[in-house]
């Protein structure tokens, strides 16, 4: 299974991966799966940490690259889709998590609830 991580689960498994429900747990520590994170949620975190909303240190495509995750880049592709999604959702991130997700056919492994309302196929979302 090719899952993408949503920007909250990646941080949570750098240091809270209790805060994970199980079944996505699992599913990311899984070898077989092949867990992906996107270039949004770098930017995403980039952003935060900068305005001081997020306290992160080190690199994050390093910390990506040490837990085995592959980097998922934005495409043109990607911007249109996210771009025509319906506002289920405020946060541009979370949408391009959905764009990305649907176009690569991926699971998308998040906790959080609105994005479930897009119909794009998710790990997280109560027992999973």
């Amino acid at each position: 299974m090719k899952i993408l991580l949503d920007t909250h689960i990646f941080l949570w498994w750098n240091g809270h991966a209790s805060l994970i429900l199980p079944p996505l747990r699992r599913a990311i520590a899984e070898p077989d799966n092949e867990i992906y994170v996107s270039a949004a949620s770098i930017w995403e975190i980039g952003i935060k940490r900068a305005s001081g909303k997020l306290a992160v240190s080190g690199g994050i495509v390093a910390a990506i690259r040490d837990h085995g995750f592959q980097l998922l880049p934005i495409t043109g592709e990607h911007a249109e889709h996210a771009g025509a999604l319906p506002r289920h959702h405020n946060d541009p991130f979370d949408r391009m998590l959905v764009a990305q997700a649907e176009i690569e056919r991926f699971v998308l492994g998040t906790q959080d609830p609105k994005v479930g309302t897009y119909g794009v196929a998710v790990l997280g979302l109560g027992g999973g």
